[in-house]
């Protein structure tokens, strides 16, 4: 009996040696790439920038008291609760509502289809997405077309009074005439300030105002002469009128008439502006509307969030959906035959079955998210870069920037670590529980 234990213990012993063998590439692959940097950035953390001096703790210390790496950690919080789940929910939306329609796949593909473009690409579009300027961003052109659809913007926001002018300022923006009309008089409204590029489409040449009898007239335009030359306060041949002025005729307070100037720029009011003055309202000079400033201090975090959701909420709607095919008809079916509405078999049934498909994804997105840096460092402009911080991001600012510390990026390297462990850990027990049923 004593030769076939050995000859059984000498089997067993082979195969480990052959098994010890195939995985010894990838032991020293994964020590050489993995267990070796952590432990050098740990064994770093606790050295000077020189890497010289001991400090222990006090680079982490420094973790606490510096102000940018609490604002880098503040927003990798907010990135942590906002972009996986906003990722999930719409990814799960999706995936439930394109089973419904015939060209569900059509769309999966176009939703799916940002994943194939690289982290680099999609910061690079989206930094032209949401420029300040609506000709170029188109998250601006959209906001300013709505904007401008129910507040729509002045045309003359640089016109003003010019020399010896008929027209003072008043409070508010708006220009007065210094003495009040009379009916039968026409009254000439110049102004100056409009550059002739600047002026509406379909502008005409300024016909000079004519008196009404029982009316007050008057004409606005742009008193000023190409090559110089004309008559001050006077319209001259050449000069443009300025269609579409808002004129407000008014007495003791009161705005008692109001006209708007024709393409030729000249305008009529009733009897009723007898005796008033005519004022020229601050909404013909506001400044046009010039849309949101995603990439400010205050909305960059939440514009680059949205270009990440943009790129992921396809891999959770992929993911969600084929999770969605293996659920059982006949339990949709039956809730459905008991009287049960879509929104209630989406909550009670549809939902619960796919918990573990939901985990998957939030799980893998939190890793994700935890470790985003290149769309926050291609979106966000150098100036608010402080403000979009996140860990990652102050990693590399801190260890490979103009005034690097070493020390201090190996002790964010070790916390960014000591962060995503316990998720790791998390997901590493929902697969073993998963693998046990």
């Amino acid at each position: 009996m004593a030769a076939p234990d050995v000859s059984r213990a000498g089997e067993a012993r082979r195969r480990r040696l052959i098994a010890a063998a195939f995985l010894l590439p990838a032991l020293v692959l994964l020590g050489a790439l993995v267990v070796h940097p952590i432990g050098y950035s740990l064994y770093r953390s606790l050295f000077d920038r020189s890497g010289d001096t001991f400090v222990g703790g006090d680079n982490y210390a420094e973790i606490l008291r510096d102000g940018t790496i609490r604002t880098a950690l503040r927003n990798t919080a907010l990135w942590v609760v906002l972009a996986p789940t906003t990722a999930t929910a719409l990814g799960l939306i999706f995936a439930v509502l394109t089973e419904r329609v015939r060209w569900g796949t059509a769309f999966k593909l176009l939703v799916f289809m940002p994943m194939a473009i690289s982290m680099l690409a999609a910061g690079i579009i989206f930094r032209l997405v949401y420029d300040q300027d609506p000709d170029r961003g188109v998250a601006n052109a959209v906001w300013v077309g709505v904007h401008d659809t129910f507040a729509e913007s002045s045309a003359f926001p640089k016109a003003r009074p010019g020399r010896d002018s008929p027209l003072v300022a008043v409070p508010g923006g708006a220009f007065e005439t210094r003495d009040p009309v009379r009916a039968g008089r026409a009254v000439p409204v110049p102004l100056v300030g409009v550059a002739p590029d600047a002026l509406p489409k379909g502008t005409r040449t300024a016909r000079p105002p004519a008196d009404e009898p029982g009316k007050v007239t008057g004409t606005v335009w742009q008193d000023f002469t190409r090559g110089g030359g004309g008559r001050t306060n006077a319209v001259d041949p050449s000069e443009q009128a300025l269609a579409g002025m808002r004129i407000e005729a008014v007495k003791d307070g009161r705005v008692v008439d109001r006209a708007t100037a024709g393409p030729d720029g000249t305008f009529t009011l009733s009897a009723k502006a007898d005796g008033a003055r005519l004022r020229l309202p601050a909404s013909n000079f506001r400044e046009p509307y010039a849309g949101v400033e995603w990439l400010g201090p205050t909305l960059v975090t939440p514009a680059v969030i949205g270009a990440y959701v943009w790129m992921w909420a396809g891999f959770a709607m992929v993911l969600i959906g084929a999770g969605l095919a293996s659920v059982p008809r006949e339990l949709l079916e039956a809730a459905r035959v008991d009287g049960a509405n879509e929104w209630q078999v989406f909550r009670r049934i549809t939902v619960p079955l796919l918990a573990p498909v939901l985990a998957v994804v939030l799980v893998t997105l939190v890793i994700n998210v935890m470790k985003i840096f290149d769309l926050v460092f291609v979106i966000a402009p150098g100036a608010v870069q402080d403000d979009a911080n996140v860990l990652a991001l102050q990693l590399y600012r801190t260890s490979f920037g103009t005034d690097a510390d070493q020390g201090l990026g190996s002790a964010i390297a070790v916390l960014l670590l000591v962060l995503v462990v316990p998720v790791m850990l998390y997901n590493i027990r929902r697969m073993r529980r998963e693998a046990r049923r």
